[in-house]
């Protein structure tokens, strides 16, 4: 198999290029309909923006575990990564660790964190008194992080820095 985070590369730019075509084709209908599949259409573009990042990282944390024979890849990232003197890339990590879990459970802790260090993410997270974070768009779904084409492109060059990194640790990273 090629390297994860070339695959995953390839798989952003490529899907992210086709759910742009539907969404334009999809708003373009719209001027002219107000059709319920029409709308179901550009949440379920949102949908699978959600699902696409959730994926992305969970791989990212299994091949971790499979390649360094861990329990948590998360936690060998955190590891190699303050080895290495990543503090940056370390913090940058955790944001993102924090972000897919809030899209997978929910509030709590990550959650929590993340509200804390809202002035310092580069994505948006939906405050304990927001209601949507652009009310009146057809195309929102519920999710507690927004998730947009440049927080899936940001989540794809993390996965990148984090490979050079492990790739410089004995035993590499393919």
């Amino acid at each position: 198999m090629h390297a994860f985070y070339e695959l995953v590369e390839r798989c952003v730019n490529f899907t992210l290029r086709n759910l742009d075509d539907l969404q334009n084709k999809t708003i373009e209908e719209l001027q002219t309909s107000g059709s319920t599949r029409l709308v179901k259409n550009l949440q379920m573009i949102e949908l699978q923006k959600s699902i696409m990042i959730v994926g992305m990282f969970s791989l990212l944390e299994s091949i971790t575990q499979d390649r360094f024979d861990c329990k948590d890849g998360f936690k060998e990232i955190e590891k190699v990564l303050s080895k290495e003197g990543e503090c940056k890339l370390a913090q940058e990590f955790n944001d993102f660790k924090d972000a897919v879990n809030v899209l997978k459970h929910g509030k709590g802790t990550s959650y929590n964190r993340l509200v804390e260090r809202r002035e310092c993410l580069n994505f948006r997270i939906r405050l304990p008194d927001e209601n949507f974070f652009h009310e009146g768009d057809v195309s929102e779904i519920f999710t507690l992080i927004q998730v947009d084409n440049k927080l899936i492109l940001e989540c794809s060059r993390l996965i990148t820095a984090i490979s050079e990194v492990m790739r410089r640790r004995p035993g590499g990273w393919y």
